[in-house]
């Protein structure tokens, strides 16, 4: 939902939110396979920093400025501090690099951050989550030697690959942006840049363009777009070479041709892109039909009759961890699933289709034959036949489907 009092930002209501921990949830363990480390940090930052990354000369009017008052700490009256909310994490992790001496064995060094960013978008161009004022990226940077960045432009292209095919979005289209007329760096280290691009994208063995000019003024990038079931095209996953942000932070590293100091690489990658307009990409892509393993709606309980809700109540708990003993923490690797009751005075039939509306991925009837069985009838969301299993067996099955992203 959206409110009035804060325009372009959205707030996810439980089902929204099962939704939006599963993308974070997924991703991470994607991420940890290409070798990132998830890191926190702040939301605001002194405008200085901003100064040294270039965003308060060049992107401060879609920048939210914070005024920090004084509390007299100081003595007499002080100027409020400016801040800005990050509209992006790079430089933090900027900051979080240059804290120690580096050496070319540590690189390349790889973070990632889900952390909540601001842009101040004209409000004429607010559009439910596909533009939005407040929202979050699967946010990845790479720091590296120039040697090395083929190399993790590839493992990018394959991470991006590897997730948009769980979610059977390998139609997207690939974009090389080239340099615009005006850039920073040198045009040799460019060149050189582009061609390992080329190569990288070459490797995929899927068709490219190629977006001339219209690079960063600090480096090329590969865009990735999606087309909608509009046909509209919307930019989600993005790779882009930085040769500027590292010399403004004075990032440096023990090179390994000589002693003296080099000048990382940054890679600035995102997968989802925003995880705000990929949610709204998979809403448009599933029309309702959620996979299991993404469903927040996974499976819904409906006791026949009310002298079988003590039992329903059984399976929902065990299925849903909600019955837990309150004495212990529950387990770090314990599995459990959205499941929800329908004990409402209501006839099964009616409950059955109210069920199906709301896309519940399987329905577990509930009856004398099922209590005395100690089993439950299970019936998938886009099929009328009924098996009977345990719980466990119903576990066994979800954990399967959960397991193989279906």
């Amino acid at each position: 939902m959206i409110d009035k009092s804060t325009p372009g930002s959205v707030f996810f209501l439980p089902y929204g939110t099962r939704l939006f921990d599963r993308l974070v949830d997924f991703m991470k363990v994607q991420q940890r396979m290409f070798g990132f480390e998830h890191v926190v940090t702040p939301l605001i930052y002194k405008s200085e920093l901003w100064q040294t990354s270039g965003h308060w000369q060049h992107y401060k009017r879609d920048m939210f400025q914070v005024l920090g008052a004084h509390h007299g700490e100081a003595g007499g009256e002080q100027p409020e501090e400016v801040f800005g909310l990050k509209p992006m994490n790079c430089p933090g992790h900027c900051v979080m690099f240059g804290q120690y001496e580096r050496s070319f064995r540590e690189l390349p060094v790889r973070y990632a951050d889900f952390s909540p960013l601001h842009r101040n978008e004209a409000s004429g161009a607010l559009t439910g989550l596909t533009r939005v004022r407040k929202f979050h990226q699967d946010d990845g940077h790479i720091f590296c030697e120039p040697e090395q960045v083929q190399q993790e432009i590839e493992g990018c292209l394959k991470l991006i690959d590897s997730v948009y095919g769980v979610f059977g979005l390998r139609d997207y289209q690939l974009t090389l942006s080239t340099r615009p007329d005006e850039f920073s760096g040198e045009a040799a280290a460019w060149d050189a840049a582009e061609n390992g691009l080329r190569q990288a994208l070459d490797q995929t063995g899927k068709v490219w363009t190629v977006n001339a000019g219209d690079g960063a003024f600090y480096g090329p990038k590969i865009d990735i777009l999606v087309t909608d079931n509009n046909g509209k095209q919307h930019q989600t996953a993005t790779i882009q070479l930085d040769f500027q942000l590292p010399r403004n932070f004075g990032l440096t590293y023990a090179s390994s041709e000589r002693e003296a100091s080099a000048t990382p690489v940054l890679i600035h990658r995102a997968v989802y892109g925003s995880i705000e307009r990929f949610m709204s990409l998979l809403i448009d892509h599933y029309q309702g039909k959620w996979p299991f393993w993404m469903n927040p709606r996974q499976a819904v309980v409906i006791p026949v009759a009310s002298r079988h809700h003590a039992y329903a109540q059984q399976v929902l708990d065990e299925l849903s961890g909600r019955g837990a003993t309150k004495d212990t923490p529950g387990r770090l690797d314990a599995k459990f699933y959205h499941v929800e009751m329908m004990a409402q005075e209501d006839t099964v039939g009616n409950r059955i289709r109210h069920a199906l509306s709301q896309g519940f991925s399987y329905i577990l009837m509930v009856g004398d034959r099922e209590i005395e069985n100690n089993t439950v009838a299970i019936r998938p969301r886009d099929n009328r036949k009924t098996q009977n299993m345990s719980v466990d067996e119903v576990k066994a099955l979800f954990d399967n489907l959960q397991n193989s992203y279906l």
